[in-house]
């Protein structure tokens, strides 16, 4: 009887184990989404996972980062730096850059990571994020679909949500919808310092139950889903598994679809 329970106690700690393995999201991270005017913004890109602000994975040099601007594409691949981020357990390997807005409208900053080795898994994991800023309000490309392999398609802005708003997007593979995608779900609860490269200790809320850290929701027959946003501030949704490539080096690969939205309190 005591082996039994051993086994068991020993067979949910690996699933637990297993599940908080894939609780892991890209960044493509700057402060606010929804600008007055132009200017330089800084950028951060982390590999980690936001609402504990728990271990942070080291990133391998990108794929690809560029960024899309009245359906004119500038690649900023030779602009990030390699910096050293700070999670509230570790540190990892992340990247850097700033970029100066010129004139009004939307920017679409998509970065293609580099695929992630998870050793708990023994499979990789390739999350490919997007983020749009908006300047002075004007509307030009925030909801484009860019080309890329895995994409999240917004159906409503990500950057002009209040509090209570309704998020919906297109879970898109190979430009094609995808039916019952799953999708994670995680609000950013630790502020990044900017300057120091980590994030705060203080969390914004707690979570009643591990259930409530990674929401977990899925798209329907169409690839569309919707999330009511609880709480201003940063959200990411990742739609797992919805890129062609299922294998690198001769393992499994998940090409995950990543997108962030920004919420804000009516005052």
């Amino acid at each position: 009887m005591k082996k039994s329970i051993l086994f068991l106690v020993g067979l949910v700690g690996s699933m637990m184990i297993s599940i908080n393995a894939f609780a892991h999201f890209q960044m493509v991270y700057t402060p606010e989404a929804a600008l007055e005017k132009g200017g330089e913004i800084e950028l951060k890109l982390v590999f980690t996972h936001p609402f504990e602000a728990g271990h942070t994975m080291d990133m391998g040099a990108p794929e690809q980062f560029f960024v899309i601007h009245k359906e004119k594409k500038n690649d900023l691949l030779k602009t990030l730096k390699p910096i050293i981020w700070k999670s509230l357990t570790n540190t990892g390997n992340a990247y850097e850059t700033s970029y100066k807005l010129r004139g009004m409208g939307d920017w679409i900053f998509a970065l293609t990571p580099a695929p992630y080795y998870e050793g708990s898994e023994d499979a990789y994991i390739q999350q490919i994020t997007k983020m749009i800023v908006n300047v002075a309000g004007a509307p030009t490309d925030w909801d484009a679909e860019i080309g890329l392999p895995a994409e999240i398609v917004p159906l409503d802005k990500p950057y002009a949500l209040w509090t209570g708003n309704v998020f919906r997007g297109v879970v898109k593979g190979d430009g094609k919808p995808v039916p019952f995608a799953e999708i994670e779900v995680e609000y950013l609860n630790h502020e990044p310092v900017m300057g120091k490269n980590k994030f705060a200790k203080k969390a914004k809320v707690k979570a009643p139950q591990d259930a409530f850290v990674t929401l977990a929701i899925k798209a329907d027959a169409n690839g569309v889903f919707s999330f009511g946003i609880p709480k201003a501030g940063w959200w990411g949704f990742a739609a797992l598994g919805a890129g062609p490539s299922t294998e690198f080096k001769g393992k499994e690969l998940s090409q995950d679809a990543v997108i962030w939205v920004k919420a804000v309190d009516m005052k």
